[in-house]
């Protein structure tokens, strides 16, 4: 593998670590922080939580569009640098006030997947760019699994100690980038920067102008808020439904995430070669239409647990799909096009949360007229398939 594309994994893995790695310590931090009960810790874990991904949102645009001006190197490098920075806070704060910096900083510096995505579509060939978005995904999973994994561990020497871990590789990775990270973009594709195309709402309407973009930025937001269901109540489904314990629901997201990036890191290349993108595509779609509606109606922990691996075979859409988008936007714009994409999961990973959990809620109420803990899935069911039907009815003369 070129040492590029691996800083540019490990990049993303990172920036996956930051969501996965405070959940096992989070209470305790900020009760550590704060004092006061559970509930109380709960509220400001909500609020940190939103405010990552809300900078992500905002910052992924102007980070990609920065990049499209000063290159990817520096916005890759400087992002790391401040990224250690704000791991390194979260691990010396002293207060709420320090905390919510920390995460601000770290919300924004994560907004760099967009940068990193371009980095990995200026490198790559137009035939070969859904299957390297593949290993984008791969790092991403590996972060989704490593985090918690992390976060556990450490947490057992105290509620800071992942933090200082996650500051230090934050660091050696920025250094390692240093050296082996070459600039990808030069001045046949370097485009001046503005600020009415930096914002989520002006690059959005950009690219979206764009033929064939469209509805394909449609369908990879809702599959986005659909395939969310997972983080957003994946814990509370499983120990209603199936009284699962917090061992057996980390074991099951590290087997999701461990199959996800096997799927986005090597089998997508296989999927594609045999199927190609649009058909890979229908196919990640119609696969997952299947494991969220068994999901949704099973009463066996274990089948759910093999179910659990199983449904990240679906996981080809995205990369497929951003291959797809790749393709039609010129080389001077790939900055600006992955950061309106990051922008979109940041939105869902807004959204997916508050409308996941209230359909969970709706279904296992005490007087609830129907009781189904698995309804988030089937509302997730039936996104996939809105999505799947906006793909299928593209512009004519698009493929």
């Amino acid at each position: 593998m070129r040492l590029p594309v691996l800083f540019i994994m490990t990049n993303v893995m990172l920036d996956a670590m930051g969501i996965g790695l405070i959940v096992p310590v989070m209470p305790d931090l900020i009760r550590d922080i704060e004092g006061g009960t559970l509930a109380g810790a709960a509220v400001w874990g909500g609020i940190l939580s939103t405010i990552y991904a809300v900078m992500q949102f905002l910052f992924g645009p102007t980070l990609g569009s920065l990049s499209d001006r000063y290159g990817r190197r520096p916005i890759l490098l400087i992002s790391l640098g401040f990224m250690s920075l704000s791991y390194f806070l979260m691990a010396t704060a002293g207060s709420m006030m320090l905390l919510i910096v920390a995460r601000i900083v770290g919300g924004i510096t994560a907004a760099s997947y967009a940068t990193a995505s371009a980095y990995m579509a200026d490198i790559s060939k137009p035939h070969e760019k859904a299957a390297n978005f593949g290993l984008i995904g791969a790092g991403f999973g590996a972060g989704f699994v490593l985090g918690p994994l992390i976060g556990g561990f450490l947490g057992e020497l105290g509620p800071r100690a992942p933090f200082y871990a996650a500051a230090g590789l934050a660091a050696l990775n920025t250094v390692f980038g240093f050296f082996v990270l070459k600039e990808t973009v030069t001045d046949a594709i370097r485009r001046p920067f503005d600020w009415r195309r930096a914002n989520p709402l002006g690059a959005f309407r950009q690219v979206a102008k764009l033929p064939g973009i469209g509805h394909l930025l449609a369908v990879y937001f809702i599959y986005q808020v659909a395939f969310n269901v997972y983080p957003s109540v994946w814990s509370f489904y499983t120990q209603e439904r199936f009284g699962w314990s917090a061992q057996t629901i980390g074991l099951s997201l590290a087997l999701f995430g461990i199959m996800m990036a096997i799927v986005q890191g090597g089998l997508i290349r296989l999927v594609l070669r045999w199927w190609g993108e649009r058909r890979t595509v229908i196919y990640g779609h119609v696969f997952d239409i299947l494991v969220f509606g068994l999901i949704a109606i099973i009463s066996s922990g274990a089948i759910a647990l093999v179910l659990t691996p199983l449904a990240a075979l679906g996981a080809v859409i995205t990369p497929a799909l951003q291959g797809m988008m790749s393709q039609r936007v010129s080389n001077d714009a790939q900055g600006e096009l992955q950061g309106v994409l990051g922008s979109m999961n940041a939105l869902a990973t807004i959204l997916a949360p508050l409308t996941m959990t209230s359909t969970f809620a709706l279904f296992t109420a005490p007087n609830t007229p129907v009781y189904l803990p698995g309804a988030p899935f089937l509302l997730s069911m039936v996104l996939v398939g809105v999505a799947l039907v906006i793909f299928a009815r593209r512009p004519s003369g698009m493929t």
